[in-house]
């Protein structure tokens, strides 16, 4: 239960999410339901008059001097465990590359997912989660829940920013091997069928 000091304190926070709207995350109600008044975008962002800005499946990189022009915290949910699998598709990544799985809360800078950490959680499959989108669907559900878990912290600006350790790995768009046979695929098979291809 929130304090009233917290609930006034959070009904004047105007917040913008970038990315996935409502269809793909329960997020943007979460905010509403916690007395932001949310504004939505799923383009690229130029100046904007918010209190704070979250990016979560956002398909676009925020340019140096736009970052310059902003005022305000702008929060990135990531679904790896950086410093590891920064950019495209990490949960492809995790398995194929042999790091840690997880997600991450951290605010954005001028690089790629390389901006200091707010919150992160180390992620352990269960033996039914078999495919790759299945993983995702678990990676999706684990960065909502850490997020909820430190709403007020975010909402109030009240956390501890600590700089990632290491370069770790990073991935783009056109990494992923052409002959990746989908999401759907099983994990252990075809990331086997996948590593094969590339020592032969």
């Amino acid at each position: 239960m929130r304090s009233s000091e917290q609930v006034n304190r959070l009904l004047f926070k105007r917040v913008l999410f970038l990315g996935y709207g409502r269809e793909q995350t329960s997020l943007i109600d979460v905010l509403s339901e916690a007395g932001c008044q949310v504004d939505h975008s799923g383009d690229p962002i130029q100046m904007v008059d918010h209190d704070l800005i979250i990016s979560f499946g956002y398909r676009h990189i925020i340019r140096k001097s736009t970052l310059a022009r902003i005022n305000c915290p702008i929060i990135n949910l990531h679904i790896s465990y950086l410093p590891y699998n920064k950019g495209a598709h990490p949960g492809f990544w995790c398995f194929f590359d042999g790091t840690p799985p997880g997600v991450t809360i951290h605010l954005i800078d001028d690089g790629l997912d390389t901006g200091p950490i707010l919150y992160q959680r180390k992620v352990s499959f269960d033996a039914e989660e078999a495919t790759f989108a299945d993983a995702h669907k678990r990676l999706i559900a684990e960065i909502e829940n850490l997020f909820i878990s430190h709403l007020d912290e975010l909402l109030a600006g009240e956390w501890t920013a600590v700089p990632q350790l290491g370069e770790g790995t990073k991935h783009y768009v056109k990494d992923l091997p052409p002959d990746f046979s989908g999401w759907n695929s099983q994990i252990k098979s075809e990331i086997a069928r996948l590593r094969k291809i590339i020592e032969e």
